[in-house]
């Protein structure tokens, strides 16, 4: 069983900066591949970064340069830094693990409002 909860979400003015945390909790199985999704009112969910058990990352185009994704392996936690937050980057944003032998879990979302 995989429990994901994320928290750091809120309001933040344009230009400003917040830091995402999700903690999954694991029993039996192996967290491979960490990330974090976004979906804005209207719009598909989007992976915005991901970051696998050895440290390689992987950014959308959109937050490049301006948010950093990271993790602990030993308090399976996954970690999103935004910077330079902009009212684009409004939105619900997931968590999202993948596991060994195979499958994945998502979180119940976090709410991030960029607005002056």
């Amino acid at each position: 069983q995989v429990q994901l909860v994320e928290s750091g979400g809120g309001l933040v003015q344009p230009g400003g900066s917040l830091r995402l945390s999700c903690v999954a909790s694991v029993r039996f199985f192996v967290i491979n591949v960490m990330g974090w999704y976004r979906q804005a009112p209207g719009k598909e969910r989007e992976l915005v970064a991901d970051i696998t058990r050895g440290g390689s990352t992987n950014y959308a185009d959109s937050v490049k340069e301006r948010f950093t994704i990271s993790r602990d392996n030993a308090k399976n936690t996954v970690y999103l830094q935004m910077n330079s937050l902009k009212s684009e980057d409004t939105a619900v944003y997931y968590c999202r693990i993948t596991h060994l032998p195979g499958g994945e879990v998502w979180g119940q979302g976090t709410l991030v409002t960029v607005s002056s």
